[in-house]
């Protein structure tokens, strides 16, 4: 039964603490009635390995033998959502192994009660109960009036509606989310809301892609902070019921991803169909032998909910188009006028297309979103450039991509993204770019900005970006006084590569550094920045065995992130994080100590410590009791995946035990286990001998150690 509460039972369960200790590795994965194994698999793996473009391109086989090899000798708990057939589970079981994986689990849930009998569960199988009319009530009230006092009036009204909602949690909490507010909910919210239908069922969405495809439609109100009333839209969804948080930020106050239960899909779909909002269509390819693998349109057709693993009536590609509604029903339209009526197209996950809409773009003349990241392109499709009125352009090509100089008649354009290309590459952008004025979200692998045409910051500008919100990522060799300056009004900057080098000022920002290899005190020169509230150091930001801060500190710092690092010291003030809220390390090789001034910090809420060696946890939870010593409200700290983990299964095979190597630790293996196993003390030949032996064996792990030609060390593939 749909709604029933299946899907919070298993999250529930999936995050209970005591899951969490036990399964060395977790999973989960939504299968929905339109299934893609592809989709699955990444989805699963996503809990597992670092993901990147490179690994979302490869194949079906190609994901299945990553998932075995990250599975294979540790116990994991894998969760698979809303299985719809017997054929799908017997599609995806073999990817799991079952040899040396004792104590692995795999929880399954679905409305088919054949699954269960197919998967030989029979007896361990819960069949869910519908709500008894004093669980509906309670969980209405809670719901819709947060166990505020009601009349009795009220009261009995609001027990009828729950009684009418069958037993059913989701229903129940559906419609008190629509009460919960005592007005009907409003045009532009419903809009937005309806907006799900176009995607395929089950989905994750991207918070931040869905909320500029609502900017660039124009569903809303205010123009001044657009993002700002974006995510007070989908926040108020998401209080309403209506809509799922799937991810959250870092610090816990962004949506990251989000999607609507089946029901609420269904609903979007039955109002769609009603065209009175908007009209969507279906764009279904035909094979041009003149183009290659390009191809021409078919007459626009209508929407069709497709199911299943395959798409029968449209084996060459689909998109999803959404039109302006008009009076006449769409028998009567000729394909020309559904051309001038599209504002919005989007591509649909296909298994392995290679198809691409390209030379039909030219004729959908008042087109705002344009988001091909499901379809591969080799070069930028100079058809878009004809397109004056876009705002929102999403693409995905297999190697660096050249930006024309007619980038400019894009004049419109509020989103820019780039999906695909390695980060090795670099994307280099004319200066006509800055003729974009109306741009707020710049999105690439990496790419080069050149200076404003406009020349020197000391003579008088006539363009930059003042409307630009997020740039990501931009080569440190463009971070020129003239660029800072045009791009001051950023709030999220990524930076990728190395030699950076800052020479202006930016505000209200969040800063991501990523393999930029910075010297630890060259951070003394972004504390210059006055309103940075977040900090990421990721993959090889930093370089050094010694971080000390400057003095005058972060003012304004909220947030900071520090991950794969080797630093070995770090001495700082309570001076130099001043108003920390959220300090979280992961994997670090080296470092044992968080500076004890921390404790003095009376705005640190949480300490997170991943991959890290044992005594840093130690640290943190000293500070922890520093702070209840000092009569502050103690910080939390959260620690999990030390490395001592791995020195513990190493060690413990001395004894024969089982043992496994987590390929999430970047470490030379063989120094670290005996570093941690015997804390370097001398050892007799017979068990330095045993020792090497059991380095010797991690080499069985394929995929995840190889052996360095230096010294006979273990270093993690990459």
């Amino acid at each position: 039964m749909v709604g029933i509460g299946k899907t919070t039972l298993a999250k529930e369960v999936y995050n209970h603490e005591s899951i969490l200790c036990h399964f060395d590795v977790r999973a989960w994965a939504t299968v929905s009635q339109q299934h893609n194994i592809k989709e699955i698999l990444l989805s699963l793996l996503q809990s597992m390995i670092k993901m990147d473009d490179t690994v979302k391109t490869k194949g079906e086989a190609e994901l299945a033998d990553i998932l075995q090899k990250s599975l294979k000798r540790k116990r994991y708990l894998i969760v698979l959502d809303d299985i719809w057939s017997c054929e799908v589970w017997d599609g995806v079981r073999r990817f799991f192994p079952i040899e040396d994986n004792v104590g692995s689990r795999i929880l399954l849930t679905t409305r088919n009660n054949e699954v269960d009998r197919d998967a030989g569960i029979e007896n361990l199988s819960m069949q869910m109960k519908f709500m008894d009319q004093d669980e509906s009530w309670n969980l209405f009230k809670s719901a819709a009036f947060s166990n505020e006092a009601l009349s009795s009036e009220f009261e009995t009204i609001g027990k009828k509606i729950a009684e009418k909602c069958h037993g059913l949690p989701l229903t129940i909490v559906v419609v008190a989310g629509l009460l919960k507010s005592k007005r009907e909910i409003e045009d532009d919210l419903k809009t937005c809301l309806l907006h799900f239908g176009i995607f395929p069922e089950d989905i994750e969405i991207p918070a931040k892609n869905l909320m500029r495809s609502w900017m660039a439609e124009g569903l809303l109100k205010l123009e001044n902070d657009l993002e700002g009333e974006a995510e007070k839209c989908l926040q108020e969804l998401v209080d309403r019921c209506l809509v799922l948080v799937i991810k959250k930020s870092l610090d816990g106050t962004k949506i990251r991803s989000c999607k609507v239960h089946d029901l609420i899909y269904d609903l979007c779909l039955r109002e769609i169909q009603k065209e009175n909002i908007f009209i969507m269509n279906d764009i279904v390819l035909d094979y041009s032998y003149s183009e290659c693998r390009y191809l021409s349109m078919q007459k626009m057709q209508p929407f069709k909910c497709v199911t299943g693993d395959k798409i029968d009536y449209c084996p060459c590609g689909l998109y999803r188009a959404l039109l302006t509604p008009v009076h006449r029903q769409l028998r009567d339209y000729e394909n020309s006028d559904l051309l001038k009526q599209t504002r919005s197209i989007f591509s649909i996950p296909h298994n392995d297309s290679i198809y691409v809409l390209k030379s039909e773009v030219i004729h959908f003349k008042l087109l705002k979103v344009l988001e091909l990241r499901h379809s591969e392109i080799d070069n930028f499709p100079l058809q878009i450039l004809s397109l004056i009125w876009l705002r929102y352009l999403s693409l995905q090509c297999h190697e660096n991509l050249d930006i024309p100089l007619e980038i400019c008649r894009l004049w419109n354009l509020q989103t820019f993204i780039v999906q695909g290309t390695s980060r090795s590459d670099l994307i280099i952008f004319p200066e006509e770019i800055w003729g974009l004025m109306q741009l707020r979200h710049l999105k690439l692998p990496r790419f080069y900005l050149p200076d404003c045409p406009s020349g020197s910051v000391d003579k008088e500008r006539h363009l930059d970006f003042s409307n630009l919100q997020t740039i990501s990522y931009l080569s440190p060799r463009c971070c020129t006084k003239e660029v800072i300056m045009g791009i001051q009004n950023v709030k999220e900057l990524g930076i990728s590569g190395d030699e950076i080098d800052y020479n202006g000022l930016l505000n209200n920002l969040k800063l991501k550094l990523r393999r930029t290899l910075l010297i630890w005190s060259y951070l003394d020169i972004i504390t210059e920045l006055p309103n940075l509230e977040v900090l990421k150091l990721m993959d090889g930001a930093c370089v050094g065995n010694e971080w000390y801060p400057n003095v005058r500190g972060f003012t304004r710092l909220k947030l900071l992130l520090i991950e794969y690092s080797f630093l070995k010291y770090w001495k700082a003030t309570n001076n130099n994080f001043p108003v920390l809220e959220r300090l979280a390390l992961r994997v670090f090789y080296h470092l044992k100590e968080i500076p004890i001034e921390f404790a003095e910090i009376h705005t640190l809420q949480l300490i997170e410590v991943t991959g890290c060696l044992p005594k840093l946890g130690e640290s943190a939870a000293q500070i922890q009791q520093e702070q209840e010593d000092l009569g502050n409200n103690p910080v939390d700290v959260c620690i999990s995946n030390s490395l001592a983990e791995l020195a513990d299964m190493i060690s413990k095979s001395l004894n024969g035990t089982r043992y496994f190597i987590a390929d999430r630790f970047h470490v030379k293996v063989g120094t670290f286990i005996k570093m941690q196993c015997f804390v370097d003390e001398a050892l007799p030949s017979e068990f330095e001998t045993m020792g090497k032996q059991i380095i010797d064996k991690c080499f069985s792990v394929v995929g995840i150690l190889s052996k360095s030609k230096e010294g006979g060390r273990f270093e993690r593939c990459c």
